[in-house]
């Protein structure tokens, strides 16, 4: 395990961060900052959405979307819109452009895993860019870095079975519509090798009737095999498909985030 974590390390630069667009969000102020990349020279996006309640530090939240991102090549408010609650509860919400999503299209058509170099080097690029996105939190005098949460959406919640595990700066995670995937993968890229490294406290919301990560032989094996000690780790199931009630995403996500990183003031 610490040569698949070794392939994520990078050598820390300085962001050379450049706000491009500061407006209001619907929820919220949203900025857009153009910060260096881990790797290749390249350059990427941020974008950062302020609450309106709460003072600051601001707890923050980094948010991982769902494969969508992998086939739109212009960013949208919809992903924010998604977890706009996390901002009105006085929370930041912070997304890093991942390489491949948006205007970083990449060529990869898919967020299945499979054995190729191509997609074992992608998701070595996305732990770079959560690390780099952490990295400018961890620059900002108005979020707090020491109290920060993961947020997966679908392949982003699939994903909290491995970036979580090579990323400890992350204090507690929240995982919507999660499960193991059926592909195989390369064992530097497989979710197996690195479940059990994921140790936070973390939160799998689920649809009892979910197609793409079906109850007994996808969400329950990754939910068993997380590393988190059982009174830390909760799974909640709805009669739902790939969704739940947004009611309850809201309710059970904030009882979370107020349980582990403490209630905003």
């Amino acid at each position: 395990f610490a040569y698949f974590r070794r392939q994520f390390q990078y050598d820390r630069r300085p962001l050379d961060a450049v706000i491009v667009s500061d407006q209001a969000g619907p929820v919220g102020r949203w900025q857009t900052i153009e910060i260096a990349a881990a790797y290749g020279g390249e350059r990427m996006q941020v974008h950062l959405v302020l609450p309106e309640r709460g003072r600051p530090p601001y707890q923050t939240v980094v948010l991982f979307p769902g494969s969508l991102a992998l086939h739109t090549r212009a960013f949208n408010l919809s992903e924010i819109r998604r977890v706009d609650f996390l901002v009105k509860s006085g929370r930041a919400v912070l997304l890093p452009v991942y390489k491949g999503t948006f205007e970083r299209g990449s060529g990869i058509k898919s967020d299945y895993p499979d054995e190729t170099s191509v997609y074992k080097d992608h998701l070595i690029m996305w732990g770079k860019d959560l690390g780099r996105a952490i990295d400018f939190a961890e620059s900002r005098e108005d979020l707090d870095a020491a109290r920060l949460a993961y947020f997966g959406v679908s392949w982003g919640g699939a994903l909290g079975a491995i970036l979580p595990a090579i990323e400890p700066r992350i204090k507690v995670n929240v995982l919507y519509v999660a499960g193991l995937c059926f592909q195989t993968a390369l064992p530097e890229s497989d979710q197996i090798n690195y479940v059990t490294r994921v140790t936070q406290p973390t939160l799998m919301l689920n649809g009892e009737l979910d197609f793409y990560f079906p109850l007994e032989h996808s969400q329950r094996p990754m939910f068993d095999l997380l590393g988190t000690p059982p009174e830390h780790k909760k799974r909640l199931t709805y009669e739902r498909g790939h969704t739940v009630p947004k009611t309850e995403l809201i309710r059970e996500s904030l009882a979370w985030l107020d349980r582990y990183l403490g209630p905003v003031v």
